[in-house]
């Protein structure tokens, strides 16, 4: 687990962008892909909203996943396993980089094909609580023809990150924008942010 947890640390203060080929195990994975799975069958997952508070709205120029929050009370066994994993991994952080966090959300994304997320920050312009985000995959056997890349804008060039299964992209919310490339299949993951607010 701390490797992992190494890896990402190690390649974000080197380019700013962390990224662990496996910060989620196997099984841990495919329980969560499947949980995401049966909440997209049975019509739970909702259109992606932009903005906060009285700024929020849907555009779906701008994005067109669909989400569903997890909520650290839930008693579904696998994601009771990833909050562990992210308690632990926050902990970690706190007291290798000193960075404050004290709380945290995240929320299932499917891409259904066609679908795409504009360039953006994730930092609102009202609420700066988000300190890092994080993007955890789940896609088996992803191709390059099946699209759905994470662009990552590090001015003046930028980095094409490829949505694989079990990897994890941690970056500052606030510093690097980003967008979804169009997904020729349906691309799932795990979204959320680390904050120093409650």
């Amino acid at each position: 687990m701390q490797s992992s947890f190494e890896d990402l640390i190690s390649s974000f203060l080197e380019n700013k962008i962390g990224i662990s080929n496996s910060f989620l195990s196997n099984d841990l994975a495919l329980k969560l892909k499947t949980n995401l799975l049966t909440l997209y069958k049975q019509k739970d997952l909702k259109a992606a909203s932009i903005g906060n508070d009285y700024l929020l709205n849907t555009d779906d120029t701008i994005r067109r996943d669909k989400i569903f929050w997890l909520d650290k009370c839930s008693n579904n066994y696998s994601e009771k396993l990833f909050f562990e994993l992210i308690d632990a991994f926050v902990l970690y952080l706190n007291s290798t980089c000193f960075t404050g966090i004290r709380s945290y959300e995240f929320h299932y994304a499917m891409y259904e094909k066609g679908a795409f997320y504009k360039k953006h920050l994730d930092q609102f312009k009202t609420d700066t609580g988000r300190a890092f985000s994080m993007v955890m995959y789940l896609n088996e056997n992803w191709r390059v023809k099946d699209g759905g890349q994470l662009k990552v804008y590090l001015e003046p060039k930028f980095e094409i990150i490829s949505p694989e299964n079990k990897k994890c992209v941690f970056f500052r919310s606030n510093e690097l924008a980003h967008e979804v490339l169009l997904t020729s299949v349906s691309r799932m993951s795990i979204t959320g942010w680390l904050k120093t607010s409650l």
